[in-house]
């Protein structure tokens, strides 16, 4: 199995197990995209050591974390092209005009 996602064709969603998942705004530069990255791991431990602490405040506080990144992204919140296509994140692949491509 590869460790690159399946893409749609026009890169703006990832497909995983036959669910569209928004990608990562392509525009961003490398720098910016490794350093949001990161936010969003740490953020990510973050939630896994408030939840074995079993620390709501800081579960809270790390998923807004994590949100955040994901917005920062792309992945989350407004949509980062431009030419009025609706966002179909994470709707069934077979569910979208999508389907006809695979």
């Amino acid at each position: 199995m590869s460790d690159q996602p399946e893409y749609t064709p026009d890169r703006r969603y990832i497909i995983v197990r036959g669910r569209l998942w928004r990608a990562s705004n392509p525009a961003l530069s490398e720098g910016a995209r490794e350093s949001l990255v990161a936010e969003l791991m740490d953020a990510r431990r973050a939630v896994g050591i408030a939840k074995r602490q079993e620390d709501p405040e800081a579960e809270k506080a790390a998923r807004v974390r994590v949100h955040e990144a994901k917005v920062s992204l792309g992945e989350r919140g407004p949509v980062w092209w431009n030419d009025g296509a609706p966002d179909y994140n994470r709707h069934l692949v077979e569910n979208t005009p999508y389907a006809s491509n695979g």
